[in-house]
Parts: C-alpha cells; structure tokens; sequence
C-alpha cells in the first residue's frame, strides 16, 4: 500500500461526505423542482453529479496506491426546506465543512511527506475554491432577489 493506514481512513472518510453532498444535492434539487424553478433544479442535479463524481476519483486514488476501499454509512440528507435561502445556506455549510475536510486531509498528508496524495489533493483544494464561492454568489444573489422573485434567479442562472 502506498499509503499510510491512517490516510487510507480518512479517505475512506471523506468519499462517505462526498456521496452524503451528493444525496443532498439531489434533494435541493428536488426542493426546486418541486416549485417548478428548472434551473436551479438543473444546477443542483449537476452539482449532485459532481460530488458523485469526486466521490469515485478518490476511490479510484485508494484503488490505485493499493488501499482498501470502506465506503462508510452516510446520513440521511435534510429532505425538506422552507425557502430557497435556506437550501443554499444548507449548501453553503456543506462547502465549507468539505473545505476543512479536504485540508485535513492535506494537513495529514504534509505530516506524513506524502507526496502522491498531496498531488492529488491539490485539485481537490483548488475545487473547493470554486465550490464555496460559487455557492456563496448564489446564495447572496438569492438573499437579494428573496423567494418572491426567484424567478429573477432563473434567469440569472440561464445566464451562467
């Protein structure tokens, strides 16, 4: 194994929060479905997709050094909201919890000189960028507009 057993944990760990984002971006997503807001539906189903999508590079990484694979249990996602403020407040924590996780993950791989996982990790880090901020846009964009004008925010996502 080319990694350390505690890695190889952690890891483990953290493709259980990525399938967990994954489940709860599908449920956001159905949330705007459900009021018949289609782009934002849209954009949380891909955003579902993408954390699916992270999930398995990081099974693919423990695949590749040799570990072993524990997908742990994941919870159940929150399945219902009572505004679009809040599913992207929701989103918004995720982001953030998952940034921590993944420089954790970092932070153990600069402890341990693993240099093969804090190349890996890098996109990770550099995704998370992306992740948070494109949420927190939303999600003041959203707090600007308020529920009654949502409307407005399909628009702006056809935009995108």
């Amino acid at each position: 194994m080319l990694i350390s057993r505690e890695m190889n944990d952690a890891i483990n760990g953290q493709i259980g929060r990525e399938f967990g984002a994954s489940l709860q971006y599908v449920n956001i997503a159905t949330y705007f479905d459900s009021q018949d807001l289609p782009k934002l539906a849209g954009l949380f189903y891909k955003q579902a997709e993408e954390e699916r999508e992270h999930a398995m590079k990081f099974v693919k990484y423990l695949v590749d050094t040799g570990a072993e694979v524990h997908i742990p249990p994941v919870d159940a996602p929150k399945s219902s909201f009572v505004s679009a403020e809040e599913a992207l407040e929701l989103s918004v924590k995720w982001e953030m919890d998952v940034t921590r996780y993944i420089n954790g993950l970092m932070d153990l791989a600069l402890d341990q000189r693993d240099y093969a996982t804090q190349e890996f990790l890098g996109w990770f880090v550099t995704e998370q960028v992306e992740e948070v901020s494109s949420m927190e846009r939303l999600l003041n964009v959203i707090r600007r507009a308020g529920d009654h004008n949502l409307l407005m925010i399909e628009a702006y996502i056809s935009h995108l």
